[in-house]
C-alpha cells in the first residue's frame, strides 16, 4: 500500500509541474553518435559497439533510439575457482521521448535488455522543472522493471532450465541542481531502489547468480562449494553530490563528485572523484582519478565454518570488503566547427581509464600452492577503452 502511495503522489506531482507554463527550456540536441568499447580485467574481456540517434518531432517533443552491445569472454577468478571458461552475447535495446512544456521536461523510456540465461525490461518516467530564472532545477524520477532468470544445464551451452527467478526491480530518484555562481554549480541527488525475487519452481535461486558458490570449510585443511543463498529481498538508498567549477583564465574546468551508498545486506560505501577537463586547440582534454571504499554484507564470509554456518550465505567478491582506484585520461577532437554540409558539428572522442582493485577478506581460492583458506588476498587491474564518433545535425 505504501509503494502504491508513493507512486500516486509522484504522478500527481508530475502533473502539476506540467501544468505550468513559462519561457521554454531547451530539448536534447538532435545528434547520432557511435561508440566501441572494452573491458579487460581478471582475465574477463567485454567488447562490444554502441550506438544513439535523438531527433526532434517539432518543437516540443524528442525521441531516441539506443543500441548496446556486450561480447562476453570470461575465465575469471569465479570460473577458474568452480567452473569453466564461457562466451557470452547480451544486446540492450532504449526507446524514449522528452516532452517539453514551458520550463519542464518530462521523459518516458523502455530497456530491454537479453542475453541466453536473462531477460530484463525496464520502464522509466522522469520530470524536470526549473526555477527563479533558471538558476534552480528540481527533477525526479521512478523506474519499474522485472527480470527473468535462467540456467544453462549440463555442460551444453545453448541448452537452459526453465525460468528460476523473477526479479521486481523498483526505483525511486529525485535530484536538485543550483547554478551558484557565473563559474560554479552544484547538485544533490537521492535514489532508493527496491529489489524482490519471487522463486519459480522451489529452485531457491532468489537475487544470487546461480552460478556462484559460497565457500565452507576448515581454514588451512579443506575448501568445499555449495550454492550461494541469498535473501530475496534487497532495499539501497544512495546520496551523491556533484558539483563545477569553471576556471576561465584558463577556459578549463574542475568537477568533483561524492557518493555514499548503503543498503540492507549491510553494505556500506563511499566513492569520491576528480577530474579536469583543459582545451587545447581543437582538443579537449580529460584527466581524472575516482576512489572507492565498501565493506562487507552481513552474509559475506571467504569461507564459512562447518559448524557456523547462516541462514544466507555468499562470496561474491562484489559483497566483500574492497578499494578500488581509478585513473584516466580522455581526449575529445572537435571537427566540421562551421558545419559541413547536414553536419552542424562533430567530435571524436578516446578514452583510457586504468582500475585497481584490491579485497581485504576475499582470497585468491584459485591458488593451489596456498592451503585452503590461507591463499593471498585477491586484487587485479582492469583496462577499460572506449571510442565514440559523435554528430549533430
Amino acid at each position: 500500500m505504501k509503494l502504491k502511495q508513493t507512486a500516486y503522489l509522484f504522478i500527481l506531482t508530475c502533473l502539476l509541474l506540467l501544468s505550468s507554463t513559462s519561457r521554454a527550456a531547451v530539448l536534447p540536441d538532435e545528434r547520432a553518435d557511435a561508440m566501441y568499447h572494452s573491458y579487460d580485467g581478471d582475465e574477463i574481456q567485454v567488447t562490444g559497439p554502441a550506438i544513439l540517434i535523438r531527433k526532434n518531432v517539432g518543437a516540443s517533443t524528442s525521441v531516441f533510439y539506443q543500441y548496446y552491445e556486450d561480447n562476453i569472454t570470461s575465465a575469471s577468478i569465479d570460473v577458474r575457482v568452480g567452473g569453466s571458461p564461457y562466451e557470452e552475447f547480451r544486446t540492450e535495446n532504449s526507446v524514449g521521448v522528452d516532452y517539453l512544456n514551458g520550463k519542464t521536461t518530462m521523459n518516458l523510456s523502455y530497456t530491454d535488455s537479453s542475453e541466453n540465461d536473462y531477460e530484463a525490461g525496464t520502464f522509466s518516467v522522469g520530470i524536470s522543472q526549473d526555477f527563479f530564472g533558471d538558476l534552480s532545477t528540481l527533477s525526479m524520477g521512478f523506474s519499474q522493471g522485472t527480470d527473468s532468470v535462467t540456467q544453462r544445464t549440463g555442460n551444453n551451452p545453448t541448452t537452459f532450465s526453465s525460468e528460476l527467478s523473477n526479479i521486481k526491480r523498483t526505483n525511486y530518484r529525485v535530484g536538485f541542481s543550483q547554478i551558484l555562481t557565473k563559474n560554479s554549480t552544484i547538485s544533490l541527488g537521492w535514489e532508493t531502489i527496491t529489489d524482490e525475487a519471487t522463486e519459480q519452481g522451489g529452485s531457491g535461486v532468489t537475487l544470487n547468480n546461480p552460478y556462484r558458490s559460497y565457500s565452507y570449510g576448515t581454514p588451512g585443511v579443506n575448501r568445499f562449494f555449495a550454492r550461494e543463498i541469498y535473501p530475496n529481498t534487497r532495499t539501497s538508498n544512495a546520496l551523491g553530490i556533484r558539483g563545477s567549477y569553471f576556471v576561465n583564465t584558463f577556459k578549463s574546468a574542475i568537477h568533483y563528485e561524492y557518493r555514499w551508498f548503503q543498503d540492507s545486506w549491510g553494505i556500506q560505501s563511499n566513492s569520491l572523484g576528480l577530474s579536469y577537463v583543459h582545451p587545447v586547440k581543437n582538443w579537449e582534454l580529460d584527466f581524472r582519478w575516482r576512489y572507492y571504499t565498501q565493506d562487507k554484507a552481513d552474509f559475506y564470509r571467504d569461507m564459512f565454518d562447518f559448524a557456523n554456518q547462516f541462514t544466507y550465505m555468499g562470496r561474491d567478491k562484489e559483497l566483500s570488503t574492497y578499494t578500488s582506484m581509478a585513473v584516466g585520461i580522455s581526449g575529445s577532437y572537435k571537427f566540421a566547427k562551421n558545419g559541413w554540409g547536414w553536419i552542424d558539428k562533430g567530435s571524436v572522442n578516446l578514452s583510457y581509464d586504468l582500475i585497481n582493485f584490491e579485497y581485504e577478506d576475499f582470497r585468491a581460492a584459485d591458488d593451489t600452492t596456498a592451503n585452503p583458506g590461507e591463499e593471498p588476498f585477491f586484487q587485479f587491474e582492469a583496462e577499460v577503452i572506449q571510442a565514440t564518433l559523435s554528430i549533430w545535425f
